[in-house]
C-alpha cells in the first residue's frame, strides 16, 4: 500500500516524465532531428531584423533610443516573437497531441508544458544569440542589467502561457476563432512600441495603449539593454496579474468543457 505522502510525489514524477516525452516528440516533428530547423529559428528573426534596420535607417538618422538600429529593433521585435510564436504554440497544444490525450497518462496541462517549455527555451536561445551578436559585431559598450531582461522574458512567458492556455480551448471549441485571432493580432506588430518608444506616444493615445501589456514587457527589455531607459510607465503586477487571470480561466475551461469540444 503506497503511503499518503507518496502520492503526489509520484503523480509529479510521472507527470514529468510524460512532459519530457512531449517535448523530445515537439522537438522531432517541428524542428525535425537535424541542425537546420534550430537554425531557422535563428535565420527569420536575423533577417526580419536586418531588414527593418535597413529600411529604417534610410528614413532615420538614429533610433528613438540609442544609436544602433538592429538592438534597438531587436529589444522589441524579439519579444513580439515571443509573443505570437510561444503563444501560437501553447494555443494549439491539445490538437497537436489529441491522439496522445486518450490515454490517462497524458493530461492537457501536460501537453500545454510541454510545448511551452521547449519554444520558450528555444526563443530564449535565439535572444541570446541575437543581442550578442548585435553587441560583438557591433562592438558595442553596454552596461546590461540582467535582473531587467530576466524579469522580462519572465513576464513575455507568463503572459504567453496565460493567453495561449486560454486559448488553447477556444482554438478547439470554435475553429473559427482561430482566423478570428489571427486578425485581431495583425495590429499588435504595430502598437507594441517596436519601431518607437512609449514616451514618444502623444498623451492621449498613450493612455489607451498602456493597456497593451506587450509595451510593459517590450519597455522592460529595454531598460535592461539601456542602462539610462528608466521606462516608468511599467507595470510588472498589471501583466503578471492579467496573465495569471487568463491562465485560469483557460485551466477552467480546458478542465470542465474540453472533453465535450473534443468529443471523446
Amino acid at each position: 500500500m503506497v503511503a499518503p505522502a507518496q502520492v503526489p510525489r509520484t503523480r509529479n514524477l510521472r507527470s514529468g516524465r510524460t512532459i519530457f516525452a512531449l517535448m523530445l516528440r515537439e522537438m522531432a516533428t517541428t524542428y525535425g532531428r537535424s541542425v537546420m530547423g534550430y537554425l531557422w529559428a535563428l535565420i527569420e528573426p536575423v533577417a526580419a531584423l536586418a531588414l527593418l534596420s535597413i529600411v529604417f535607417a534610410l528614413v532615420l538618422r538614429s533610433p528613438s533610443l540609442g544609436s544602433n538600429f538592429p538592438l534597438f529593433y531587436a529589444s522589441g521585435y524579439l519579444m513580439f516573437q515571443i509573443y505570437m510564436i510561444v503563444g501560437n504554440k501553447v494555443a494549439s497544444a491539445v490538437q497537436f497531441s489529441r491522439p496522445l490525450l486518450e490515454y490517462p497518462a497524458v493530461t492537457p496541462l501536460d501537453a500545454i508544458l510541454a510545448r511551452f517549455m521547449l519554444n520558450m527555451l528555444t526563443q530564449m536561445m535565439v535572444i541570446y544569440i541575437v543581442l550578442t551578436g548585435i553587441i560583438v559585431i557591433y562592438d558595442l559598450k553596454l552596461i546590461l542589467d540582467l535582473s531587467s531582461i530576466l524579469l522580462a522574458l519572465l513576464m513575455a512567458g507568463a503572459l504567453t502561457l496565460g493567453i495561449g492556455t486560454m486559448n488553447c480551448y477556444l482554438f478547439v471549441a470554435f475553429p473559427a476563432y482561430v482566423q478570428v485571432w489571427a486578425i485581431a493580432n495583425r495590429p499588435m506588430f504595430i502598437i507594441s512600441c517596436i519601431f518607437f518608444l512609449f514616451e514618444d506616444i502623444p498623451q492621449q493615445f498613450r493612455d489607451f495603449l498602456w493597456y497593451n501589456p506587450l509595451v510593459h514587457i517590450v519597455g522592460m527589455m529595454r531598460r535592461g539593454i539601456y542602462a539610462t531607459y528608466e521606462a516608468n510607465y511599467i507595470s510588472v503586477t498589471y501583466v503578471m496579474g492579467l496573465s495569471l487571470l487568463f491562465f485560469l480561466i483557460g485551466l477552467m475551461l480546458l478542465r470542465r468543457h474540453l472533453r465535450d469540444a473534443l468529443n471523446i
